[in-house]
């Protein structure tokens, strides 16, 4: 797809890379340029292409090319827009032709950006709303519409053709994080509630409960094959649970991203499409593979000197993007002005994240 006449990142933003000791999770990644000037809130790829988003905490929504030849990586800044009043953006996604990109954030609004395309002041479209800053947006390939979770406890439908949701429904507490793949949507809310809903035509709820874990739910997504999903907790631990029975398979619990008597929260999980193993980023710096059906870790990565905040494989599942960013899970006084935002691509190997076959406990 070309982007057309659309303006470049400012060159302002384009930044340098620290380098050096434990900048990225091995020595061979690859850090993007111009990755902004406030914290990543959220990392996705195109599904038709190499093409990556990002999020930030400055207001802005900023698209890569990203070009691989044997496993050397590089990304090419593409374009940039900013949310009104470069107000905080905290999620976004791609529509499932992946020519348009929707986000959100704390300007309550539900934007929609066509690549390709430069909108009026560089603001894109708003084309829905809620009544406090919105954390979560999806697209649902059913329907083709999309859906926004907001701190107003609601999760709203739309159609970016009209200015009114085609849809609304309750949620018990503010949403945290929503995941969509095909017909299932998760969201994980505040009071640690965990609501599955199917999308398919009219969305319904499948299953509400409590979340499998002590402590406040921080992210969650659902899993390649529909039948279940993982949620993370700001404890340090990852919920496996199923909607739907599989035969030898029941969910359960693990502890992940601690040292000794230091619990880290777990920021992101995301699923390699091709394989149906996970990737896990926390507070602790940390990048994890994971294989679920076998409970075992694949892939450990050393500690990098920030928070991961957030991570997305690709489409084909060869480049495994993550942030390198302040999490504020230790609060403000933990935060040190300057402190750089980088993002960063790893080529993933076969043997980091493909399952090596039944092993039965995590280590």
């Amino acid at each position: 797809m070309a982007f057309g006449s659309v303006a470049p990142a400012p060159a302002q933003l384009v930044g340098s890379c620290t380098g050096g000791t434990h900048a990225s999770c091995a020595t061979n990644d690859h850090c993007v340029p111009s990755a902004g000037n406030d914290g990543i809130s959220s990392l996705n790829w195109s599904p038709t292409a190499n093409h990556l988003v990002s999020t930030n905490w400055d207001g802005g929504v900023r698209c890569w090319e990203v070009q691989e030849s044997g496993g050397q990586v590089r990304a090419l800044p593409k374009a940039q827009v900013n949310h009104e009043n470069n107000s905080p953006v905290l999620d976004s996604c791609f529509s499932t032709d992946g020519s348009t990109v929707f986000s959100v954030g704390a300007d309550k609004a539900v934007r929609m950006w066509q690549l390709g395309q430069s909108p009026p002041n560089n603001v894109p479209q708003q084309i829905g709303s809620h009544d406090q800053p919105i954390k979560s947006v999806a697209f649902l390939p059913t329907s083709n519409l999309i859906v926004s979770g907001g701190w107003d406890k609601m999760l709203k439908f739309w159609d970016a053709r009209q200015p009114n949701p085609v849809g609304t429904l309750q949620l018990p507490e503010k949403c945290y994080d929503l995941d969509v793949r095909d017909s299932l949507m998760v969201v994980a809310t505040a009071g640690r509630h965990i609501i599955s809903y199917n999308v398919q035509g009219q969305p319904q709820e499948h299953q509400r409960k409590e979340s499998p874990l002590k402590f406040q739910s921080r992210c969650i997504a659902a899993f390649p094959d529909t039948t279940g999903y993982a949620v993370g907790s700001i404890e340090g631990r990852v919920g496996i649970h199923y909607v739907t029975k599989v035969h030898g398979k029941d969910s359960f619990a693990f502890k992940c991203h601690r040292e000794a008597s230091n619990v880290y929260p777990v920021n992101c999980i995301c699923f390699h499409k091709g394989y149906g193993t996970f990737a896990t980023v926390g507070g602790d710096g940390i990048v994890n593979f994971w294989d679920k059906d076998n409970k075992q870790r694949l892939k450990g990565f050393p500690a990098i000197h920030r928070t991961i905040s957030c991570a997305s494989f690709n489409a084909q599942g060869n480049l495994f993007a993550y942030g390198s960013s302040y999490d504020w899970s230790k609060g403000s006084s933990q935060y040190a002005p300057g402190t750089p935002n980088e993002i960063w691509l790893h080529y993933v190997l076969d043997e980091e994240i493909k399952p090596k076959g039944k092993k039965g406990s995590y280590r």
